[in-house]
């Protein structure tokens, strides 16, 4: 009985559609991992885990529609990458700073301005202020922003053309 009171009342009729969606975010993160370094760039394979994640278990909220993942991800990347340059320029600029302190700052800015700029813009899609962090925390590439753009079309053509089958899990 004890059991019953964890599981989600809609589980029991719509097992086959719990399965098949969360079999699509397992492909999704192995297709993710078999072509990025997950050595290297964890945090940002972390953010694509928490979208998979709203994308194909609850496809039908605010956050996993098209123009919030795609919306929120160019704002995390646009501002992460503004705040990894504001890092460099400042290492280049003071000598005795301290780069624990330095990423600290940048870091909650990112988060900061990205979260602001994409309640105004309503974009919410929260891995993508993730995004925005690991940038800051993380070494990265340009090509690495082009894979995190790939992937999140991929899941959203995917969401699209599952549409019909997909429902929202929660």
């Amino acid at each position: 009985m004890l059991i019953i009171i964890f599981f989600d009342s809609k589980f029991k009729d719509n097992i086959k559609r719990y399965i098949f969606q969360c079999i699509l975010a397992i492909i999704s993160i192995m297709f993710i991992l078999l072509f990025l370094n997950y050595f290297v760039y964890t945090t940002i394979i972390a953010s694509l885990g928490a979208t998979t994640f709203i994308v194909f278990t609850m496809p039908k909220t605010h956050s996993a529609q098209t123009k919030n993942i795609l919306g929120g991800y160019t704002l995390g990347i646009v501002f992460g990458i503004i705040f990894h340059l504001i890092s460099i320029f400042l290492i280049d600029i003071i000598d005795s700073i301290n780069l624990h302190t330095l990423y600290m700052i940048t870091g909650a800015l990112s988060v900061g301005v990205t979260s602001f700029i994409m309640t105004i813009t309503n974009t919410e899609h929260p891995p993508a202020v993730g995004m925005a962090l690991s940038l800051i925390l993380t070494p990265w590439e340009f090509k690495t922003l082009f894979f995190v753009y790939l992937c999140i079309i991929l899941m959203i053509v995917v969401k699209k053309l599952l549409k019909k089958q997909l429902i929202d899990l929660q």
